[in-house]
């Protein structure tokens, strides 16, 4: 099983989010924590605003924060929005599909089962189940956004 960037991505932005409850957070901030790129979290955030799960705020002063409460972000439903076309194999997607055994291949519905195991065990949680160590994240992340930001100012040595 592999979720693409832009899913992980997300998850990544609302476990920031939740980490940092009723505060309005900017996506340079996330970025710099995380230690990934502005330019895909922009689209990421758009996608999970269009979602409900987060509002974005622009402008100056702007930023994002949690639009629903942890509890009810169900983590399998977010990443079946966030994964479209989540195929485990090519065969999954019969507009892509060039694998000539698909017709009479056993394994199909095998992996079928699978990846349907997979996202019902997702299914079974919620972002508020993850944030039992909290105040643990929000010192790694910290930590790290510190780490970013003295690497960023003038005359640092980086190695």
């Amino acid at each position: 099983m592999h979720l693409t960037q832009f899913s992980d991505y997300s998850l990544r932005l609302v476990l920031y989010l939740a980490c940092h409850p009723g505060q309005v957070v900017s996506v340079e901030e996330i970025s710099r924590a995380f230690g990934i790129s502005r330019h895909h979290l922009v689209k990421v955030v758009q996608t999970v605003t269009e979602l409900g799960v987060v509002e974005a705020q622009r402008g100056r002063g702007g930023g994002m924060r949690l639009a629903m409460n942890p509890l009810d972000i169900n983590i399998g439903w977010l990443i079946r929005r966030t994964e479209p076309h989540f195929h485990l194999v090519e065969c999954f997607d019969p507009e892509t599909n060039t694998c000539p055994i698909s017709p009479s291949c056993g394994l199909k519905g095998a992996l079928q089962r699978a990846q349907q195991a997979f996202l019902a065990v997702l299914d079974e949680y919620t972002l508020d189940q993850f944030m039992s160590r909290r105040a643990d994240l929000v010192v790694l992340l910290g930590d790290f956004l510190q780490q970013q930001t003295k690497a960023d100012e003038p005359g640092a040595i980086t190695g």
